[in-house]
């Protein structure tokens, strides 16, 4: 698993054909679930990933152009402002290309190395 080899906490799951994003894996979960045997290494992705939920549901866009503070807020509050949220999936203004996931921990990292 090269997701514990490099320390990532969240993956996303995107459509070979469409790259339309699926759904993520949360690491921390995989592990238990590997180690309960819930899931084993040569299932698919599919039986591990958390899926997005489509209808009724509404996304906050997250870009390379986001304000800090914005995505600081999103943890915070969530899309809503009714739940934090652990990580947020960061795509191009138009929604089409996931270019990566930043997470809570992420976003304090570079405040705290950031020169003042």
């Amino acid at each position: 698993m090269n997701a514990y080899e490099r320390d990532y906490s969240h993956l996303t799951v995107i459509s070979e054909d469409t790259r339309a994003l699926l759904g993520y894996l949360n690491i921390p979960r995989l592990r238990s679930m590997l180690q309960n045997g819930t899931v084993c290494e040569t299932d698919h992705v599919e039986k591990a990933m958390q899926k997005f939920q489509r209808s009724g549901r509404t996304y906050k866009v997250i870009t390379m152009d986001t304000p800090l503070e914005e995505l600081e807020a999103f943890f915070a509050g969530g899309v809503d402002g009714v739940g934090s949220q652990s990580f947020a999936v960061v795509t191009d203004g138009n929604r089409r290309f996931v270019l990566g996931v930043a997470t809570k921990d992420d976003l304090e990292e570079f405040v705290r190395r950031r020169p003042a």
